[in-house]
């Protein structure tokens, strides 16, 4: 009962974030951007619930339109990890030889570099961009998930049924993606969210160092960095975007876990049966 109640209550907790990401702007009480340089920074009250920043700014309006920027970016990123790591992992498992070693080399050398140091330098060079941020996240994010998928491919590549489709001379790519892939289908999307997890982490990091998105837009990184003079004065300007993005973190980890938990039950026992 209790992991039923975790696995739900996390999976509404994250559709919440979702409908905020889709509808913030239009649920806002008041514009994002919107300066009262006479309001200036202020506790919570009837008018403002959590509050305004230093240039007389909503915070809850500004929460609720940066749920976008703050949570399309890490689910794009996830989703391209994911696709280009299970992609990669499933021709290094099934073919072997000179691919899978050259695609390991490389997936290694990858691995031991350190990312967030790599995505920052990365990210400098091509002169910023949220885009661009997306974009060097999935390629340094990936090798991590081409090796999870290779080693289950190896596990999978010598069973029976894989040797009864190469029999009945099914292509390669047929084997892969409609026989292999369906069947490690719970680390897959276990994989995936604990992706959206680490972009969502990597990403709200450079938004804080200022790197990615242009100042003053809605983003809870950013807002994080913004305001953190503020913790005197109004201290959810900052402390509500924390908590925001370590509930989303939290909500996806669990969820992956109890996707997993469910896909595998579901899978011994329909080989059981």
């Amino acid at each position: 009962m209790r992991q039923r109640i975790v696995f739900w209550g996390a999976a509404a907790l994250l559709a919440l974030m979702v409908l905020a990401a889709l509808l913030g702007p239009l649920a806002a009480p008041y514009d994002a951007g919107l300066q009262n340089l006479e309001l200036g920074p202020e506790g919570p009250s009837a008018a403002h619930w959590l509050g305004t920043d230093e240039l007389g700014r909503d915070i809850l309006s500004r929460l609720l339109a940066g749920a976008g920027t703050a949570l399309w970016g890490p689910v794009v990123g996830a989703v391209g990890t994911t696709a280009l790591g299970a992609a990669l992992g499933l021709v290094a498992g099934y073919y072997r030889g000179w691919i899978d070693a050259v695609l390991m080399r490389v997936t290694d050398l990858m691995i031991a570099l350190p990312y967030l140091l790599v995505l920052i330098v990365l990210v400098g060079i091509v002169g910023g961009g949220y885009v661009w941020s997306v974009v060097a996240l999935v390629i340094l994010a990936a090798p991590g998930d081409v090796r999870v998928v290779r080693s289950l491919v190896l596990a999978q590549r010598d069973l029976a049924y894989v040797e009864a489709a190469q029999t009945l001379g099914l292509r390669s790519r047929r084997i892969m993606f409609r026989h292999i892939l369906p069947n490690l289908a719970p680390t897959v999307l276990a994989n995936l969210l604990l992706s959206f997890v680490t972009a969502l982490v990597a990403l709200s990091g450079l938004s804080f160092l200022g790197i990615g998105l242009p100042p003053g837009t809605a983003d809870w990184g950013l807002m994080i960095e913004e305001n953190r003079r503020l913790l005197d004065l109004n201290p959810w300007s900052s402390l509500a975007p924390a908590i925001l993005i370590t509930l989303a973190a939290t909500a996806a980890t669990l969820l992956g876990d109890g996707i997993f938990d469910r896909l595998s039950a579901k899978g011994v026992q329909r080989a059981g049966d």
